[in-house]
């Protein structure tokens, strides 16, 4: 799926297409939308008491922010394969670990840009320590990683396959 350093992000081309038509719909018929309904609240009269006026550019701020992150990262993103089913975490991948080696303490999770959010499965971004600490080991090795209090914690790795979602 995505691995971001400092200024790449490393996309399937499945994951590159989708964004580009977000970002497509949201420059093109997204944008007339926002921009009739802003127009019809400015025919209502007094914009200083115009709900329905406040509202509408509130949303057209929120997407036109969404367009400049959406440019940014496909300007940044370098297209590639999904990660191998070898074992070895790696962004796009489905992984399941145990806290500190209890196979009964288990979390299961994608790491993944937040771009690729689920409600089915809990994500986290590679950057985070807990993504940080685990890219690269594989099946069966144990990874640590800071906890925001400053201490260590320590995973087994139980699973790592390629995201299918």
């Amino acid at each position: 799926m995505t691995q971001t350093s400092e200024n790449v992000t490393w996309l399937t081309q499945e994951a590159y297409n989708k964004l580009k038509d977000e970002l497509e719909y949201l420059t093109g018929p997204a944008r007339a939308e926002i921009s009739a309904k802003i127009a019809a609240a400015r025919e209502e009269g007094d914009l200083r008491e115009n709900g329905g006026y406040h509202a509408a550019k509130e949303e057209q701020g929120k997407q036109e922010l969404r367009v400049r992150q959406l440019t940014q990262l496909l300007e940044n993103a370098k297209v590639g394969e999904a990660p191998a089913a070898d074992g070895a975490v790696a962004p796009g991948m489905v992984v399941t670990i145990a806290f500190d080696g209890d196979e009964d303490d288990t979390l299961t999770f994608l790491l993944a840009s937040r771009e690729y959010a689920s409600a089915d499965i809990e994500t986290y971004s590679p950057q985070s320590p807990l993504g940080t600490g685990v890219i690269g080991h594989k099946v069966g090795e144990d990874a640590e990683y800071e906890l925001p209090n400053g201490k260590k914690a320590t995973v087994r790795i139980l699973k790592a396959e390629p995201y299918e979602g």
